[in-house]
């Protein structure tokens, strides 16, 4: 019977999760594939194909490892749409719980991370169509150019961080995805494309609209 054990630990600023499955795969003991001299390597040092087998294979630590490489930026993506810590981490635990009950459906015609974060759009719109989210006024991980910015300075930053948080927030759910993913992840049209399963056109036109719409309400809310 599947068993997820979870746990999030904080640690600078962004929780760690801890998935550890009881078992990946149908094997009960671990697995993992041996090099041409028939030594075993560390799952740390698998590629994301051979970290798959190995965990649909039985090896139990394998997702482990698959977490770690991906819990940051997971974590992040959710933040970004929900704008709350809590949240944020109750829909990475979503993320990886999801994606460890379908991994065997993982096919690799993407990227691992292209496949979590596919997962992860789709569990934040979910989420935002069922309840809005409780938003927090300081962004943790707002990239400061100024690193001895005075106190005045501080403040008028994380005011201006709080409004543009809060006019995405408004922004319809296409657009939203679209511009986090571009902006705050640097993805390309057609990586977006694929994860949120539309045409390259679509998001140039999504993107496009949400730059509009975001210039717009942050017009109508001056400082």
């Amino acid at each position: 019977m599947e068993r997820v054990e979870r746990l999030w630990i904080g640690h600078a600023g962004a929780p760690t999760l801890l998935v550890r499955p009881a078992l990946c795969g149908d094997q009960a003991e671990p697995m993992t594939a041996s090099d041409d001299r028939g030594v075993q390597p560390r799952l740390a040092d698998l590629d994301e194909g051979a970290l798959v087998a190995a965990c649909l294979a039985g090896t139990r630590d394998a997702f482990d490892v698959i977490v770690e490489r991906h819990r940051r930026s997971v974590y992040q993506l959710c933040y970004r749409f929900v704008s709350n810590h809590e949240d944020a981490a109750d829909l990475a635990q979503e993320v990886f719980l999801r994606a460890y009950r379908g991994l065997k459906n993982f096919k690799g015609q993407a990227t691992l991370g292209t496949w979590l974060y596919r997962i992860g759009v789709n569990a934040c719109l979910n989420r935002l169509s069922s309840r809005p989210p409780a938003t927090e006024s300081l962004e943790t991980s707002e990239p400061v150019v100024d690193h001895h910015p005075d106190a005045a300075s501080r403040l008028l930053q994380d005011e201006r961080a709080r409004r543009v948080r809060a006019a995405i927030a408004r922004l319809p759910k296409k657009q939203r995805a679209t511009l986090i993913l571009r902006v705050y992840h640097d993805m390309s049209h057609q990586e977006i494309a694929t994860i949120v399963g539309s045409s390259v056109g679509a998001v140039k036109a999504n993107f496009f609209h949400a730059l509009r719409n975001l210039k717009r309400i942050l017009a109508q809310d001056p400082v």
